[in-house]
């Protein structure tokens, strides 16, 4: 296996684990709605998630682990996503909102201060922001 290979596969199992935390987040309620599955369409041809492994991560979005990002502007972005699912039924239920923490913690924001930042997060969506001015809100929020 090349090196190109082995990038290609570690990029891609991120992408399948990023797609399948965003699904565990639309099926949280129980069902996936028309936003969410529109959402998730979009999303999947952005990530490369092929048809096949759409189906796959649908049947079983425990398989891939959130492999959080080395760089915050990409844990940013991660999060953007996750909150834009949470919040595209505009629903925003206990339950998806507790998920939402707990994908901030796993994509490695700390415990001290995911509250505000999962707060944050969901305000910015909520105003239907861009990714870049959520990028640049998120870092330049105070503390």
């Amino acid at each position: 296996m090349s090196i190109s290979d082995l990038f290609d596969s570690g990029f891609r199992n991120r992408n399948k684990g990023h797609f399948s935390a965003i699904v565990r987040v639309a099926m949280s309620d129980g069902s996936i709605s028309p936003e969410e599955k529109q959402f998730l369409d979009k999303l999947a041809i952005k990530l490369e998630i092929s048809q096949a492994e759409y189906e796959e991560i649908l049947e079983n979005p425990l398989k891939y682990p959130v492999n959080p990002p080395l760089m915050h502007t990409h844990r940013l972005e991660r999060l953007y996503d996750l909150a834009r699912m949470v919040y595209a039924d505009h629903i925003l239920g206990e339950k998806q909102q507790d998920l939402l923490t707990r994908f901030a913690l796993a994509l490695g924001f700390t415990a001290g201060n995911v509250g505000y930042i999962v707060d944050k997060a969901l305000k910015l969506v909520d105003m239907n922001v861009d990714l870049d001015t959520f990028t640049y809100e998120m870092q330049h929020m105070n503390r």
